[in-house]
């Protein structure tokens, strides 16, 4: 067995809407069925007893080697704690080629499990020895490493509940919700509105307990110190005991608290001094208590008590430690709810004040502190009490929050109890955190857990908005550019920004950033990263799915155009029309519940993805008594179509109607594809919501030239004859031109083409055979670059199609694709049509261009002397 690729499959994809790693499996006749290898199942449940159930696809169908990966795979990750379900195993074309998927939720993760799950079998197949244990341990610690943080994670999980997208822009904790003009982004749990100055004063505790005391906050005593004579000099100037701590850390890094000696102080600095400026003040005796405050509503309390271990009279208190780390919520990070007590010098430091050393045993019942702070980050435990907060109390923790001017804020108070004012009680403010963890609160050790996440989406997206802009897929075999052009036209047309992706290049608000065929997910992603978007237009190619699946989540509009042969058809196992269909309908599969699936219903593969659609359907079809058509409509759904001289939307009663005179792109309606792709956008803008004036101006002022539409359908001018430049290349593509070039008058019709060499050999010899039979002259070109195609291969087989055509007699071949465009335009004469089918879009458009406009300017004067 041998694994010959692995992809990552990051949004909704062929086999399912998971997250997934592919893996294409090769096994070899003989090496292929489980049962080819005598006691193989038996020897890969000793070494690994979880694998499961081993299932073929089907049960007529052997069960493979490749079966086996796909179990192990996700079984491994199930153990190391991922939440995964999904796998399918399923044959390729080839022989004894398996495409294997497994769902994961870290990506990183999964490509381990794919890998430990191969060697897994090797190690069956060899009788040799494979650590189980040690690889879901590795595999777990993997997974903590790379998920999110409980903090984070919680937001992301009430942003999922409420339909709010979300994309983690770093292996970090910073996260965009929402797309292009609506996202947010969150760093942790703290949220963009959230300035840098108000960061910034946060982390100097001096500066926040001088706009605290201005704001009437209570606060204790102290400030900066620069040596340990100067620390002791504040400590006897404000009072002992007193805390030393960094002036701007965090999570309780460096803070010594209850310091009553020199000796403890001069400890205690060394301490903080590591981390930065020192700082001394006042300590405030009784309980810690963190408050979150979110906007300007407190939304968690909880009482955070120092870590401590209760002496049973038996175990030492190094023993007793190690005892209370060994609960399974207690982690080295912050991945888990509690975090393992660290006993290091400040432990035993702690411990010698007590009168006691880590081979000491504590009678039973005794409570032994391990740390005189009580950050989670320590071992420290917490205790919920919002419920107990005093509402003088929550309005000081929200003055505090709101002083500094944080978005969300921990404000950490010192006082006996929160059932009461801290005035009352000689209580204060004692920091304010601008990025808080919030397990405590999520994950307290005692009490109830409150959706503190909830709470910061709410804050950032007020109910009822889902961080959604409009987004508009489209796919098939031809139309599917110019249907995107179009449709991001009539989008822009009421002033919205839109990003549109296409094999062009990537466009935002009408300016192009990208180039090269960027109809793939990448670029789908970048635009929806893109502040200056309001709403999105993605042309979306088999390809990009086949390598990563959809760019986005969902759309609001997805649109196919039609499906046919000779698109890329033989390649990643994709090789009959009803494979492509499959593929493409992954755009249909992937529609919001309230969204409209836009579908050609003349073509039935097109027709029948209705089925898969959580949405909506609007059938557009020419043919207006289609018998999908005529039902759809009788049922009251949304239809357009073609009626005489006007596209019509209809809907029940309504009819908008659109005069094909008035639709420059279609030439009076005498194209068709081009009425089919204005029916394909109309139907989808009316899908977006837009207005019915919006659509028609949109119409009207969309020109089928090199700027709105580049290579479809450019018609141009060449000294009275007419020049027609477009990049179909395939089959369906040559019916649909020369049905619409046979509608244009013209004394003779010559057309240059080339093929792409990575298409099928019937595919290359069907376009010259349609086109053969349509036009006078034949201009073939061929590039340098014929992916895969040997010198003249191309060549040969378009002559083949050409073999007997009927029409085309005038046949020659150039190379180069200037060569050939310049060689067309030297044979034409006024009153002739030259369709020239172009590989380079862009260059050779700007070639044409230059040749068309110099062919207007006037013949030199010829002067004599």
């Amino acid at each position: 067995m041998e694994v010959t690729r692995i992809r990552a499959l990051r949004g909704p994809n062929l086999w399912s809407r998971h997250t997934a790693i592919e893996a294409v499996v090769s096994c070899p006749f003989g090496e292929r069925a489980m049962a080819d290898f005598e006691g193989f199942e038996t020897r890969l449940r000793a070494l690994y007893p979880a694998v499961g159930e081993l299932r073929p696809a089907s049960p007529a169908s052997p069960l493979t080697l490749a079966h086996v990966l796909e179990a192990a795979a996700l079984s491994l990750q199930a153990q190391a704690g991922c939440p995964v379900t999904f796998s399918r195993t399923s044959p390729t074309t080839e022989d004894g080629v398996y495409q294997v998927v497994v769902q994961y939720t870290e990506e990183a993760v999964g490509r381990m499990a794919v890998h430990a799950a191969v060697e897994l079998i090797e190690a069956a197949l060899a009788g040799r020895p494979f650590d189980s244990a040690k690889v879901v341990a590795d595999m777990r610690e993997l997974d903590e490493d790379e998920r999110l943080g409980p903090s984070t994670g919680s937001i992301v999980d009430a942003a999922v509940a409420r339909g709010i997208p979300f994309r983690r822009l770093t292996q970090g904790s910073l996260v965009q919700f929402g797309w292009g003009s609506k996202q947010r982004r969150i760093q942790a749990a703290e949220v963009d509105a959230t300035s840098a100055v108000s960061e910034a004063i946060a982390q100097d505790k001096d500066l926040t307990k001088q706009l605290l005391h201005a704001a009437g906050v209570p606060v204790p005593r102290g400030r900066p110190v620069n040596s340990v004579d100067d620390a002791w000099a504040v400590a006897n100037e404000v009072g002992l005991p007193v805390v030393v701590k960094p002036q701007d850390g965090n999570q309780g890094k460096g803070v010594t608290v209850n310091i009553t000696t020199r000796e403890q102080l001069e400890t205690a600095y060394r301490t903080a001094e590591a981390i930065g400026q020192v700082m001394v003040e006042r300590f405030l005796p009784g309980n810690d208590y963190r408050m979150l405050v979110v906007g300007h509503q407190l939304v968690a309390a909880a009482r955070r008590d120092p870590p401590n271990v209760i002496g049973d009279g038996e175990h030492t208190v190094q023993q007793l430690v190690e005892m209370v780390n060994s609960d399974p919520r207690r982690g080295d990070g912050h991945a888990t709810s509690l975090t393992k007590i660290r006993f290091d010098d400040i432990a035993v430091a702690r411990l010698h004040g007590q009168g006691l050393l880590p081979s000491s045993v504590p009678e039973k019942g005794r409570r032994v502190v391990l740390r005189n702070n009580a950050n989670l980050s320590t071992g420290g435990t917490a205790t919920d009490v919002t419920e107990d907060v005093h509402p003088e109390v929550a309005a000081r923790a929200v003055s505090a929050a709101r002083m500094i001017g944080l978005d969300v804020c921990g404000v950490d108070i010192v006082c006996e109890s929160v059932l009461r004012p801290l005035e009352e009680q000689h209580g204060g403010v004692v920091e304010v955190n601008a990025a808080p963890g919030l397990r405590m609160h999520l994950s307290p050790s005692f009490g109830k857990g409150r959706p503190v996440g909830e709470a910061i989406v709410n804050s950032i997206f007020p109910p009822g908005d889902d961080g959604r802009i409009p987004v508009i897929a489209v796919t098939g075999t031809n139309g599917k550019t110019t249907t995107a052009r179009l449709i991001t036209h009539l989008l822009a047309s009421t002033g919205l920004r839109v990003g549109m992706t296409n094999t062009d290049g990537v466009y935002v608000n009408g300016k192009q950033i990208d180039s090269g065929d960027c109809s793939g997910p990448r670029s789908a992603r970048n635009v929806l990263m893109h502040p200056e978007v309001d709403a999105a237009v993605f042309e979306t190619a088999r390809g990009g799915i086949l390598r990563e699946g959809l760019g986005f989540d969902r759309c609001q509009v997805s649109v196919v155009t039609n499906i046919g042969v000779g698109d890329h058809l033989g390649l990643n196992y994709i090789t009959t029309v009803d494979e492509l269909a499959v593929l493409k309908r992954v755009i249909v599969q992937n529609v919001a519940p309230t969204g409209y699936a836009v579908l050609n219903a003349a073509d039935p593969m097109t027709a029948a993805m209705a089925s898969v659609c959580p949405g909506a359907v609007i059938y557009f079809a020419a043919d207006r008594n289609h018998p999908v058509m005529a039902t759809h409509r009788a049922q009251g759904h949304r239809t357009v179509y073609v009626d005489g001289d006007a596209v019509i939307a209809a809907d029940g009663v309504r009819r908008e109607r659109f005069p094909l005179k008035a639709i420059p792109i279609t030439r009076n309606g005498t194209i068709g594809f081009q009425v089919e792709n204005v029916m394909a956008a109309v139907a989808a803008a009316w899908g977006a919501g837009l207005s019915w004036e919006a659509v028609r101006s949109g119409l009207a002022s969309f020109l089928n030239d090199a700027d709105n539409a580049p290579g479809r359908f450019n018609v141009m001018d060449f000294r009275g004859a007419t020049v027609i430049a477009d990049y179909g290349h395939n089959p369906d593509a040559m019916r649909a031109l020369v049905s619409a070039v046979d509608a244009m008058p013209a004394r003779r019709r010559m057309v240059v083409i080339s093929c792409a060499g990575d298409r099928r050999d019937q595919d290359i010899s069907d376009q010259t055979k349609i086109l053969g039979e349509a036009f006078d002259s034949v201009v073939l070109y061929e590039d340098a670059c014929q992916r895969g195609r040997a010198d003249g291969e191309v060549f040969q087989l378009m002559r083949q199609g050409l073999a007997n055509a009927r029409r085309a007699k005038d046949v020659v071949e150039i190379r180069g694709e200037f060569s050939a465009i310049d060689q067309a335009l030297a044979r034409l004469e006024p009153g002739d049509l030259c369709l020239v089918l172009v590989d380079q879009v862009e260059e050779a458009l700007a070639h044409l261009a230059q040749r068309c406009s110099a062919a207007g300017q006037p013949e030199p004067a010829v002067t004599t002397g």
